[in-house]
């Protein structure tokens, strides 16, 4: 009979021996291959999550979303008290035709952009250090941007900021925000293509969106135009272009987007909607330089970091940071403290700096490798160099989303980007958690391309 003990260093000797990078991804199948040989055999009990990420040198992240795969794929079972055990050597996994190769593309979040867990640093130590910074914790008072945070973005915050606050998540910071500069209502111009939830959102808060179209450079002047003559009370732009088909917001054009509303009648807000953060390639321009007294700047961390974070950071007019503050529960909530120290700590740290640079190129990889793929069934498909999403367009929007969505495929629809209706019917396909494999990213374009040819036809019972 094998002891546990034997199992475990089996596979602490094999992962020891890795050459290459070690992901969830390579950890899950050098286990994959110890069960297929017969190595490890079932009833084997795993490692802990922690020895192998220390063997490893990777986050217990890393590990487990290894053994979630290898949980996913039939290999093992984790057990209330027992730990993770092997099971055998894993169902074949098939397609609808029957053949080996194919994945549950259910498994993966297509439609959202959830970043891939794998691919984000470790927190243990940055909550360590975050509990550690607060020297004054539990007391009175509300520190809502606290010295560490402050110390940490300043120096990479594209303009001299006049204010500062920190949120719950992007999508909070963004909607206080917009809120705060529209407390009345009124029209807001919004770049687009835009986050779907941001948009129904604004219908709730009786705001009136107005589209701005754009380009490789960001908004287009004449679309700024039109928009000011429906006196706007605020803009609301993406420099980095987190949903944009191309570029971002160049500083050309920032500057003549700038002397246009210098010269307007009137000056609405500007919100800048900074939503990938540090995984941005480079920072984008802003317009905070040309007009600081109305612009802020709305930058998101848990893409980089993770969603347990939650905590972005505003900065920019004190008029305008100080109706934020306000808007939240009146100036009572604040951001713990904990948790704005840890994000400080991990935007220092040099191991996380190291997590996310390896999270950006992998990302830029999944993006290319699956626009090409594409590419070969003859559709065509953009994204921005910063974009987490990327942009097919097909023949029917409606058809495509229920066809994929019957074979367990499910990715957004691209009208719910847009505030009109937009010219092309398009699909939007969020890209962290997009495969590796080239075989799997021309599996996937082979499914959309089967899908943007469909025709779903609905007739009575």
């Amino acid at each position: 009979m094998w002891r546990v003990a034997d199992d475990q260093a089996q596979i602490i000797s094999a992962l020891e021996g890795m050459t290459g990078p070690r992901t969830a991804e390579t950890v899950g199948r050098a286990v994959a291959s110890l069960i297929h040989d017969g190595t490890l055999r079932p009833g084997s009990r795993l490692p802990t999550v922690r020895q192998v990420a220390h063997v490893c040198g990777v986050s217990t992240g890393t590990i487990v979303a290894a053994w979630s795969t290898l949980r996913r794929d039939g290999f093992v079972e984790t057990r209330r008290r027992g730990g993770t055990m092997v099971l055998g050597a894993g169902p074949s996994i098939r397609n609808e035709s029957g053949a080996h190769g194919s994945v549950d593309w259910s498994a993966r979040d297509l439609l959202s952009g959830s970043p891939d867990y794998a691919m984000q640093p470790d927190l243990s130590a940055a909550l360590l250090a975050g509990l550690s910074s607060s020297h004054e914790l539990n007391r009175p008072g509300r520190e809502y941007i606290t010295e560490p945070l402050l110390s940490a973005v300043q120096a990479h915050w594209p303009f001299q900021a006049q204010a500062w606050t920190a949120a719950g998540g992007g999508s909070e910071g963004l909607i206080l925000a917009t809120e705060a500069a529209a407390s009345a209502g009124g029209v807001v111009a919004i770049e687009e293509p835009a986050m779907p939830g941001f948009l129904d959102t604004l219908s709730e808060l009786n705001i009136q969106p107005v589209g701005l179209c754009r380009d490789s450079e960001g908004p287009l002047i004449r679309s700024l135009q039109e928009a000011l003559e429906l006196e706007p009370v605020a803009l609301v732009l993406q420099p980095e272009g987190s949903y944009a088909m191309e570029g971002s917001l160049s500083t050309a054009r920032a500057a003549d987007l700038a002397r246009v509303l210098m010269n307007s009648p009137t000056r609405p807000w500007i919100i800048e909607d900074d939503g990938v953060g540090p995984l941005a390639v480079r920072q984008a321009a802003s317009l905070g330089p040309f007009l600081p007294d109305h612009t802020v700047r709305v930058r998101s961390y848990c893409k980089a970091y993770g969603i347990d974070i939650r905590t972005c950071v505003i900065g920019g007019s004190e008029q305008l940071v100080a109706a934020i503050i306000d808007k939240r529960t009146h100036g009572v909530a604040m951001n713990s403290r904990i948790l704005q120290n840890t994000l400080a700590h991990l935007i220092n740290s040099d191991e996380a700096k190291f997590a996310v640079a390896a999270a950006r190129d992998k990302y830029r990889t999944r993006r290319e490798r699956l626009i090409n793929a594409l590419a070969r069934q003859g559709l065509r498909a953009q994204a921005g160099d910063n974009s987490l999403v990327l942009w097919v367009e097909v023949s029917d929007e409606n058809s495509a989303l229920i066809s994929l969505a019957r074979k367990g495929i499910v990715v957004g629809s691209g009208s719910k980007s847009f505030i009109g209706k937009h010219s092309r019917a398009l699909l939007r396909v969020a890209i962290p958690q997009l495969p590796d494999e080239d075989e799997l990213a021309e599996e996937l374009a082979t499914r959309i391309a089967e899908a943007s040819c469909s025709r779903n036809r609905e007739y009575l019972a």
